[in-house]
């Protein structure tokens, strides 16, 4: 009997041992199942942040853009950085980190062909207008006026798109308008007639729109106009290739054109 309470005894110890033994192994099984687990729930939907140098008109619709786009696709994150087209093809050239690039023209574009992906595709179009404060100080009626010397006249750089766009208008029309101030984008052209810093200046009819009751306008005919083209690429170096050529065709996409022609761009 005690031989068999003996032995009885040894099987429960080993049992009790073995036991012991398998519980850390199960615990360290459990964590790797979990760490599997969340590794694949990090990694299920691709995050990714986007930043896109876009020109300055495209301010508002893309600051709208941005929260209808990220509400639809939740893994993207956009970051734009507003400026001038000549100020974003410089710093594309620099090799500053960035995904999308979108100019008001396309010879800017066309100026940095080899930092993008694959070609840009024109997304919006633009016409200009002539800006001035609420009262029309100077009472400015047509492009004429603009060669007043007296009038404070304002107009972006001409190396900026608008710029470019500005004088080629007054040229075709013969009107010798000589700019009390020269701006590097167009936002600061309108800003400038905003704080009554001018008597009128030249901009995008969607700068206007955006301006609401800041400014009064004086409609340039479409026949002495000029039509700005708005290209979009995704750029070579972008760290995420694929969210930015995602990016680039929702542009295009019915959803992101109601929103461009609803700030004023016209259909490309």
């Amino acid at each position: 009997m005690r031989h068999h309470a003996k032995l009885a005894a040894r099987s429960l110890l080993a049992l009790t041992a073995a036991t012991a033994l398998l519980v850390p192994l199960a615990a360290c099984g459990s964590d790797d199942t979990s760490s599997a687990g969340t590794d694949d729930a990090a990694t299920g939907e691709e995050s990714a942040t986007l930043t896109v140098l876009a020109a300055a008109s495209l301010t508002d619709v893309f600051e709208e853009a941005k929260e209808v786009y990220e509400d639809a696709n939740p893994g993207t994150t956009l970051e734009f950085s507003f400026a001038g087209s000549q100020e974003l093809v410089a710093q594309v050239e620099q090799g500053a980190p960035a995904d999308v690039l979108v100019t008001a023209d396309t010879p800017t574009m066309d100026g940095v062909a080899d930092e993008t992906a694959v070609d840009p595709v024109v997304i919006a179009r633009n016409a200009l207008t002539i800006v001035t404060p609420p009262d029309n100080p100077a009472g400015v009626a047509a492009l004429a006026d603009l060669a007043d010397p007296d009038l404070r006249l304002v107009l972006a750089a001409p190396e900026v798109p608008a710029g470019r766009y500005g004088r080629q208008i007054l040229e075709a029309q013969g009107v010798e308008a000589t700019p009390d101030s020269e701006e590097p984008n167009v936002r600061a052209v309108l800003g400038k007639v905003q704080l009554g810093e001018a008597d009128a200046g030249l901009v995008y009819v969607t700068d206007a729109t955006a301006a609401g009751d800041g400014v009064a306008t004086v409609e340039i005919p479409e026949d002495q106009n000029v039509t700005a083209e708005y290209p979009a690429a995704p750029l070579a170096d972008s760290a995420h290739p694929e969210a930015a050529a995602d990016f680039v065709a929702w542009l295009s996409s019915a959803e992101a054109q109601a929103l461009l022609t609803g700030a004023g761009f016209q259909a490309p």
